[in-house]
């Protein structure tokens, strides 16, 4: 399949997911405000759409200032991730005794909860932009670690042997065989890795911030104006939608020979 035609498809088909999740945004809303109405509960346990709505209008500048503070952390810790897994994901593939090293560490980082990382970052880096991108960076470094070393791991074997019938070396081989070979596991990290950056951001605000997303449903939560809180969520959940398709668009127009699942 010809680039153009393939990254046609992909648009099409993108245009085709988009009006499926406007469908079924459009059930859900009608669902709510159906429950909304038919248990009349006040606003600050279950507000109508109506209500959200209104938060929108009465909030919409200040929602739209502390969304660009959070995306701006998200898009600096996705940009720092990208790069650390790159690095690490040459280190665990280099040789087997720096996996067997590095490996367990990649875990590690895993396992330990964000929340418990989270207020020691903002003691080490303070409450403002450094604390919210390294949370991000964690967040998202071992996705696009694990998926770039399993990449470079799977190599088809023939295509090594091809290298070393034709006198390449470990860089040349690496740099036109196996980086090549591994470019759509790192893109499928990428992808997860874009939809969880926006977590590490309003989670870092959520401990300690002085602008954000995060901090603005603190602050509507400890004030019982869940209105508020939920526009928040929409705007987040809207910021982190436009993102993934965002990075996917990117990743076709960069790399068009990887078909679009």
């Amino acid at each position: 399949m010809q680039p153009k035609t393939m990254l046609a498809s992909g648009l099409a088909m993108g245009r085709g997911v988009a009006l499926q999740a406007l469908v079924s945004f459009a059930a859900v809303l009608v669902l709510w405000q159906a429950a909304a109405t038919g248990l009349a509960l006040p606003s600050f346990l279950l507000p109508s759409p109506a209500d959200v709505v209104a938060a929108y209008g009465a909030y919409g500048p200040r929602l739209l200032t502390e969304a660009g503070v959070t995306l701006a952390e998200t898009m600096l810790g996705l940009a720092a991730g990208i790069a650390f897994g790159l690095l690490a994901g040459f280190a665990v593939s280099a040789s087997p005794l720096a996996g067997r090293l590095l490996s367990p560490l990649l875990v590690v980082s895993q396992a330990l909860p964000v929340f418990a990382l989270a207020p020691l970052l903002v003691l080490w880096f303070g409450f403002g932009l450094a604390s919210k991108v390294v949370m991000t960076t964690l967040v998202i470094f071992f996705p696009v670690a694990s998926a770039f070393a399993d990449g470079l791991r799977r190599t088809p074997p023939h295509f090594l042997d091809l290298a070393r019938l034709n006198g390449a070396g470990r860089l040349r081989t690496l740099r036109l065989i196996r980086v090549p070979a591994a470019l759509p596991a790192l893109v499928t990290g990428i992808r997860v890795a874009a939809v969880y950056a926006p977590i590490g951001a309003v989670i870092g605000e959520w401990v300690g911030a002085s602008r954000g997303l995060g901090l603005l449903m603190v602050q509507a939560n400890a004030r019982m104006q869940t209105p508020l809180l939920f526009a928040a969520l929409g705007v987040l959940a809207a910021a982190t939608l436009l993102l993934k398709i965002a990075v996917d668009r990117l990743t076709l127009r960069l790399i068009p020979w990887i078909e679009k699942d």
